[in-house]
């Protein structure tokens, strides 16, 4: 391969899939679909969860946002503590049903407050003062996993949380342009011309490994899903259409254990308050149908969703009439069988601050010890490191 052919194979390979490892999963197309599947959402930006999650009842927290504190008439009450967000109403109904849990205070020892660093913390979950270089879930897949497309993120490119050393997941935001470019006669001739012996080799032989793995992949992903039209209606927004896309591949029956996707917007630090509740609303009415069409397509028992956000924000409002980056804040999980429900443990403490943040009381690592322990059932011990413990939620 000349080096022109060699950087072109490479980009395209980068920029939607990443994937080593040799497979032959069209002997699949016809296996036992039955397994849990857990679907990951990303709040990007730094969301400011305590206008997610109002502890309306908390005189300080008028205290400290005269401007941008949401008044309680215009709230969703869900204990003597805490109300929801208005923008969040779609979601009461689960919250009602035993469907939502609400966990607060959710953080880490020593919060950084960079965008980029406290997302590679809660994507990699390492420690505060460690580099690692797999994503939770990239090592759930290098230790549980045999395929790609055992994790698939709906967007063009993979996050850290889903590569590992020996596996990473599939980027795949539109599964039929990906099939048609994957088609051409550039990749067929590469295919076909692949030996055994050049997959040994170390970059040539990886980037064959990648183009053969990424094309058997999509190959099995593409049948499956052509197959299978999800009709059902979603609102007209980028997460909408990414869990709509989720839940045709759920529906059609590929054996995709774990999803990814994120949503972008959340660093309100101006004029806070319209932009978040739009957001937000645009989030729970996503959710909502994405729930009920699970629900209709008797894949909700199955699914467990997990939301978060990389840093909550500081609990004093800016001048700006938007808040700046803090550090604890919350986490929401959906699910038929959750173990433990509604809001699972004590409300913010905004007099006890650390230098006017919240103070965390549960690491986010004990809950993904939970997820990948009892909903993965993987061994959580091996994949997380610390000594944090099982968090129950699910």
């Amino acid at each position: 391969m000349d080096r022109r052919n060699f950087i072109k194979t490479s980009s395209l390979a980068s920029g939607y899939f990443m994937i080593p490892g040799f497979l032959k999963p069209l002997e699949r197309l016809f296996s036992d679909t039955s397994q849990k599947k857990l679907i990951v959402i990303q709040l990007s930006g730094g969301n400011d969860w305590l206008n997610t999650v109002i502890p309306y009842k908390n005189d300080l927290y008028y205290q400290k946002r005269t401007k941008i504190g949401l008044k309680q008439e215009n709230l969703i009450t869900l204990d003597k503590h805490q109300a929801l967000n208005n923008s969040l109403a779609s979601l009461k109904e689960f919250y009602d049903n035993g469907e939502m849990a609400i966990v607060n205070n959710v953080g880490y020892p020593n919060p950084d407050r960079s965008h980029f660093r406290s997302m590679d913390i809660w994507q990699t979950a390492s420690a505060s003062n460690e580099i690692l270089q797999t994503g939770w879930l990239g090592r759930y897949m290098d230790n549980e996993c045999k395929y790609p497309y055992d994790g698939i993120e709906a967007d063009n490119y993979l996050s850290l949380a889903m590569k590992g050393k020996r596996l990473n997941g599939l980027a795949i935001k539109d599964i039929k342009q990906l099939y048609r470019e994957l088609k051409t006669p550039y990749f067929d001739d590469i295919s076909s011309a692949t030996k055994s012996e050049l997959l040994t080799e170390n970059n040539q032989g990886y980037l064959y490994k990648t183009l053969l793995d990424t094309q058997s992949s999509v190959n099995y992903i593409y049948e499956k899903n052509k197959i299978f039209t999800n009709s059902y209606e979603y609102p007209n927004t980028a997460l909408g259409k990414q869990l709509k896309d989720i839940a045709g591949f759920i529906g059609s029956g590929i054996t995709t254990k774990v999803y990814y996707v994120s949503m972008s917007g959340f660093d309100t630090h101006v004029n806070q308050v319209d932009r978040q509740n739009n957001l937000l609303k645009q989030y729970s009415e996503a959710v909502t149908a994405f729930i009920k069409n699970l629900k209709d397509l008797g894949k909700w028992d199955d699914s467990l969703i997990f939301t978060f956000s990389e840093f909550g924000r500081r609990v004093e409002e800016n001048a700006s009439g938007g808040t700046d980056h803090g550090s604890a804040g919350n986490v929401f999980l959906f699910g038929k069988k959750l173990k433990n429900n509604g809001i699972v443990n004590s409300a913010p403490d905004l007099e006890n601050l650390d230098e006017g943040d919240l103070r965390y009381s549960v690491d986010f690592r004990s809950i993904y010890k939970n997820i990948l322990k009892d909903w993965l059932n993987a061994d959580a011990e091996k994949l997380i490191s610390g000594s944090v413990k099982n968090f129950k939620v699910v």
